[in-house]
C-alpha cells in the first residue's frame, strides 16, 4: 500500500477546498490538512472531513442493477449496457432522437460534463439535455452575461473580499453552506470593512453582519431598486465611471427612480432608515462588492433581480475596478465548469452558444462531425423533467437526484415513473435511481482523476487516491461503452487527461477558454483561472498564459467593452399569499447536509448532527397555530403537503416559514415549491411560494 498522501479537493461545494487523502494502516484513507491551498488553508467543514465514509462499500453501489419483475436485481455489466443501448436505440428508431433525454449534474467533473454533452449530441443526436446546475446559478449567469458579456461566478478571487470596504451579501448563508469561506468575511470586518447580510432569516451568517436586512421573500428586486434610487437621490452616482465604461444608464436610472424609499419599505418590510444606512455603508469606502446566492436568484424574476444588484454596482463605480464588483457564490462542486462545457441545453464547450454558426463549426471540427448534424437548443431542466413520459420517452441521468431536488417534486417523480426507460449512473442508490430500469455503479471523487472549476473560476485537478471497488466503472467508461454499442466507435476516450486535451481544443477561443491549461500545470499550481488561452494559435504550444484571476479591469466582455445597464422594475412573486395560503415558504440548506442528501444522509456523523427535516417558524406564527417546539406541522401548498417538526425561533420573519430541502418522503420541501420559471434563465422559483400551516394531531 502507498504511504504518501494525495493532494486533492473536497467533493462537495464550489469552494473546492484543498485537502489531502492519506492511507490508513487498516485500509482506506483519511482526510488530512492541506494548508497550502489558499481558499481554505486546511480548514474543512464536517462534510469534507467525513467524505471518505462514502468510499465504503457499505453505503455505495458496487454492481449494476436491472429491473426484473418490478424489482432491481444485480446484473453483469454487459447485460446492463446492452439493455441501455438497446432501449435507447429502439426508442430513437420509433420516436426520433428528441425522444431521448439526458440529465446531468453540477458535481460531474469537467471531463464528464464535456463528454456527456458530446454524447447527447453526437451519439444520440438529441437536443434534450440539461442539468441540475440550471437550479443553481442560471439567473446569475444570465444577469452577468446581459451586463458584462460574460458569466463567471466570481470575477475576482475570494482573497479580495477581506481587502474591500463593504460587502452586501444577498441570500447566502455561507456559515452553513460553505463554512470555510466565512473567514473571508470575518477578515473583512477585522480589517475595518463592513458586512451587510440580506436574508429573511437571522442565520448564522446574518449574526456575523454589521447590518442585517430581513426583506419579505421575493422582494430582493425591489430592495436593490430602492437602494439605487437613494444612490441617485443622495448624489452618490459615479458619473465618470458611467460615462467612460457603461451604456444604458438613463433607462436604468428612470426605472429605479420609480422605487422611492417608502414604497420599497412597504414592499420589502425593510425600513427607510435601514435602506439609507445600507447606501451609506456601501458608498463611503473606495471599494465595495455585492455577492448574491440562491436567495435572490431562485426566483421567477431572478435574472432581473441580479440585474438590479449589478446596476447598483455599476452606478456607484463598484465594478471593473480592483477590490470591487458583483459576484455570485456558486453552490455545486462543479456548477461553474458543468455548464461551461456542454451540459446546458443551449451551450457548447467553451461557453459557446449552440445557435451560433461559428461556434457550431468550431466544436464540430474538434468532434469530427458535420455542424449541420448537431441538434439545436433543447428544453431547460424543469421543462425537460416535465416532458418525461410525453415527448421524451427515455432518460439517461448522471449525478442528479431530481426526486428530491426538483421543484414540484411529486409531479417530477410521477413523470419519471411514466418513462418508457430510465437509466441512472450514480455512486449510491438515490431516490431517483430507485425508480430506474438500470442503475450503473460509477466511480467518485477519490477513485478517479479529473478537473473541476470553482466559484472563483479556478480550474483545479482532483487526483485519484484509491482504486474503485471491483465492479465499479467510471462515467467515461460508461459513455465509451454505450457509444460503441450505438455505432460510434471513436471519440469517447476513457482516460480523463485525454478528454481534457480535447476539451482544451474545443474551448479554445471561446469565452471560457481552457486551452492554456494542462494537467501538468494544474499538478504544479493551485489551480489556473480561466480564461487562459494557449500561447498564440495552437493548443500544443507551451501554455504560458498566467490565467485571469480578475476580470473586467480593462474592459468588459461586451462588443464595445462597456458594461450594460439593464432597466428592470419590481414585480410580484409568481405566487403571493392569499386567504387560503397566507404564509410564505422559503427553502435552503443546513450545515451537516448537502443538496438532495443522497450522499450526506449516508454518513452517520452528519445524520447525527442533522437527522431530518424541520419547519422553522416565528413564535407568533407558532402561537396562532398552537404548535410547540418539536410538534409535527403540516405545510401545504397548491402542489402538495409536507410534514416536519416545528423549530420555533424569533430569527425568522413572522410571515415566513423555512424548510431545508435535503430529505425525501413526508418532509420533502420540494413537494411544495413552485416551478414558475424565470423567462430568461428558466430558473424555477424555489425561494418563495404561498403555503398554509396545519397542526398535525396523532
Amino acid at each position: 500500500m502507498e504511504t504518501a498522501s494525495t493532494p486533492t479537493h473536497c467533493p462537495y461545494c464550489a469552494l473546492q477546498c484543498g485537502m489531502a487523502l492519506s492511507p490508513l494502516p487498516t485500509g482506506g484513507v483519511e482526510v488530512t490538512e492541506r494548508t497550502s491551498f489558499p481558499v481554505n488553508r486546511g480548514a474543512l467543514c464536517g462534510k469534507g472531513r467525513t467524505a471518505p465514509a462514502l468510499l465504503s462499500s457499505r453505503v455505495r453501489l458496487t454492481t449494476p442493477l436491472v429491473r426484473r419483475n418490478g424489482e432491481l436485481a444485480p446484473a453483469g455489466w454487459d447485460e446492463a449496457l446492452d439493455l441501455i443501448a438497446g432501449e435507447l436505440g429502439r426508442i430513437r428508431t420509433e420516436h426520433g432522437p428528441d425522444a431521448l433525454g439526458v440529465f446531468g449534474g453540477g458535481g460531474l467533473t469537467n471531463e464528464k460534463a464535456y463528454t456527456l454533452g458530446k454524447f447527447a449530441r453526437v451519439v444520440l443526436g438529441t437536443s434534450q439535455i440539461d442539468y441540475n446546475g440550471r437550479f443553481c446559478m442560471s439567473s446569475a449567469a444570465a444577469g452577468g452575461i446581459k451586463a458584462f458579456g460574460l458569466d463567471r461566478g466570481l470575477p475576482f478571487p475570494l482573497e479580495d473580499i477581506p481587502r474591500t470596504g463593504c460587502v452586501i451579501l444577498v441570500g447566502s448563508n455561507v456559515a452553513e453552506t460553505m463554512p470555510p469561506a466565512l473567514r473571508f468575511f470575518r477578515e473583512l470586518r477585522e480589517n475595518g470593512g463592513t458586512l451587510i447580510v440580506v436574508d429573511p432569516r437571522r442565520t448564522r451568517t446574518a449574526e456575523q453582519a454589521d447590518l442585517h436586512l430581513a426583506p419579505r421573500p421575493g422582494t430582493d428586486l425591489a430592495l436593490a431598486l430602492g437602494l439605487l434610487h437613494l444612490v441617485v437621490a443622495d448624489g452618490r452616482v459615479d458619473e465618470d465611471f458611467i460615462r467612460d465604461r457603461t451604456s444604458g444608464w438613463e433607462d436604468a436610472r428612470a426605472a429605479a427612480m420609480a422605487h422611492w424609499p417608502e414604497y420599497v419599505e412597504r414592499i420589502t418590510g425593510v425600513s427607510v432608515p435601514q435602506l439609507r444606512e445600507t447606501v451609506r455603508l456601501f458608498c463611503e469606502p473606495e471599494a465595495a462588492m455585492v455577492l448574491t446566492a440562491r436567495g435572490p436568484e431562485q426566483q421567477a424574476k431572478g435574472t432581473d433581480t441580479v440585474g438590479a444588484w449589478i446596476n447598483l454596482c455599476l452606478a456607484t463605480g463598484r465594478a471593473g475596478r480592483p477590490l470591487s464588483g458583483y459576484g455570485c457564490l456558486t453552490g455545486q462542486g462543479n456548477g461553474q465548469g458543468g455548464r461551461e462545457h456542454g451540459q446546458k441545453a443551449d451551450q457548447l464547450p467553451g461557453y459557446r452558444k449552440l445557435d451560433d454558426p461559428a461556434a457550431r463549426r468550431h466544436v464540430a471540427g474538434v468532434w469530427g462531425v458535420d455542424p449541420a448534424s448537431l441538434p439545436g437548443p433543447g428544453r431547460s431542466a424543469y421543462e425537460l423533467l416535465d416532458a418525461l413520459g410525453r415527448d421524451v420517452r427515455s432518460l439517461l441521468l448522471m449525478g442528479s437526484n431530481p426526486v428530491v431536488s426538483a421543484p414540484r417534486a411529486a409531479h417530477v417523480e410521477e413523470r419519471l415513473r411514466s418513462l418508457d426507460f430510465l437509466a441512472v449512473c450514480d455512486v449510491v442508490l438515490s431516490e431517483t435511481a430507485a425508480l430506474a430500469d438500470v442503475v450503473l455503479p460509477v466511480t467518485q471523487w477519490a477513485e478517479e482523476s479529473g478537473t473541476t472549476t470553482s466559484l472563483e473560476g479556478r480550474v483545479l485537478l482532483r487526483r485519484q487516491a484509491v482504486s474503485p471497488p471491483e465492479g465499479v466503472r467510471s462515467d467515461l467508461e460508461v459513455m465509451h461503452a454505450l457509444a460503441a454499442r450505438l455505432g460510434v466507435e471513436k471519440g469517447f476516450p476513457t482516460d480523463p487527461e485525454e478528454v481534457f486535451e480535447e476539451l482544451r481544443r474545443a474551448s479554445a477561443g471561446g469565452p471560457a477558454d481552457y486551452s492554456g491549461i494542462t494537467y501538468r500545470r494544474l499538478a504544479e499550481e493551485d489551480g489556473v483561472f480561466w480564461p487562459c488561452p494557449a500561447d498564440p494559435g495552437a493548443c500544443d504550444a507551451p501554455p504560458v498564459h498566467p490565467g485571469t484571476p480578475r476580470l473586467f479591469l480593462d474592459r468588459f466582455a461586451t462588443p464595445d467593452g462597456r458594461a450594460r445597464f439593464v432597466p428592470v422594475s419590481h414585480r410580484a412573486a409568481a405566487e403571493e399569499p392569499d386567504a387560503e395560503y397566507p404564509v410564505l415558504l422559503t427553502t435552503g440548506r443546513v450545515l451537516a447536509q448537502y443538496q438532495s442528501g443522497a450522499q450526506t444522509r449516508r454518513v452517520d456523523e452528519l445524520n447525527a448532527a442533522a437527522p431530518g427535516p424541520f419547519v422553522e417558524l416565528h413564535p407568533r406564527l407558532a402561537a396562532r397555530l398552537g404548535a410547540a417546539e418539536g410538534d409535527p406541522v403540516a405545510v401545504v401548498s397548491r402542489r402538495g403537503r409536507a410534514v416536519a417538526p416545528a423549530r420555533i425561533t424569533a430569527g425568522i420573519r413572522p410571515d415566513t416559514v423555512f424548510m431545508p430541502f435535503h430529505w425525501p418522503g413526508e418532509g420533502r420541501a420540494n413537494t411544495l415549491t413552485n416551478p414558475a420559471l424565470d423567462p430568461t434563465s428558466r430558473m424555477p422559483e424555489f425561494k418563495v411560494c404561498a403555503v398554509r400551516l396545519e397542526a398535525v394531531t396523532a
